[in-house]
């Protein structure tokens, strides 16, 4: 059992680029659809002949990454051994900056931040964390700088004193604490040069939980 778990493995590795075309194709349509994608519409997607589609799709089966259940047209799904390249733990989507200073617009980037090119984190977790790049030097008290990152916890309902993402009523967003006072919110900056922001209500984007710095 020990050498066809490590045969399995090693296959997975080798996959061929077109390989983990297909198998990414079919995980991607399984999960937006809640059922598989045919041969023919893999082939018609990936722009190749539906024989091409079958010959890998049958390898991939063979690597124990596919399985084929009978008597279905939709038959392909993905198994619990098939590993991609963009669910890695250490691959967290980038969606933009945050400013700790005045708040800034709101971006949304398609990017990534991989901490495995920074540094080695523990993996572990299951809550879809993201990064935020920060600008400013509000937080710098705390210790978050201008050009780190923060990894950001999405939570709607924070504890008083923990660093938010708030997206304020204007649209615009800011790194700041969060404390609930009597009738307002107050974001408190972490630096004395800064004013606090006073609110009634604020949409919490997340909680950040992790700071990345580059030197």
């Amino acid at each position: 059992m020990s050498n066809m778990k490590s045969r399995r493995k090693t296959e997975n590795r080798n996959l061929t680029p077109r390989q983990l075309q297909i198998l990414t194709a079919i995980r991607d349509g399984t999960r937006s659809n809640g059922y598989s994608p045919t041969m023919q519409e893999l082939a018609d997607q990936l722009e190749i002949s539906k024989v091409t589609v079958f010959e890998h799709v049958n390898a991939l089966v063979r690597k124990g990454l596919l399985r084929r259940l009978r008597h279905k047209a939709r038959s392909l799904e993905v198994t619990s051994s098939a590993r991609f390249p963009d669910e890695r733990p250490t691959l967290l989507p980038l969606a933009g900056r945050i400013a700790a200073g005045q708040p800034i617009e709101a971006i949304e980037d398609i990017d990534s931040l991989d901490l495995e090119s920074i540094f080695s984190s523990r993996r572990g977790g299951h809550k879809p964390k993201f990064a935020l790049q920060v600008t400013g030097d509000s937080m710098i008290d705390d210790h978050i700088a201008d050009g780190d990152f923060v990894i950001v916890e999405p939570r709607k309902t924070p504890r008083n004193g923990e660093i938010v993402v708030a997206l304020l009523q204007d649209g615009d967003a800011t790194l700041k604490r969060y404390y609930r006072e009597k009738k307002r919110i107050r974001l408190q900056p972490a630096n004395e040069e800064y004013e606090p922001i006073f609110v009634d209500r604020v949409d919490i984007q997340g909680v950040v939980v992790g700071v990345v710095r580059r030197y």
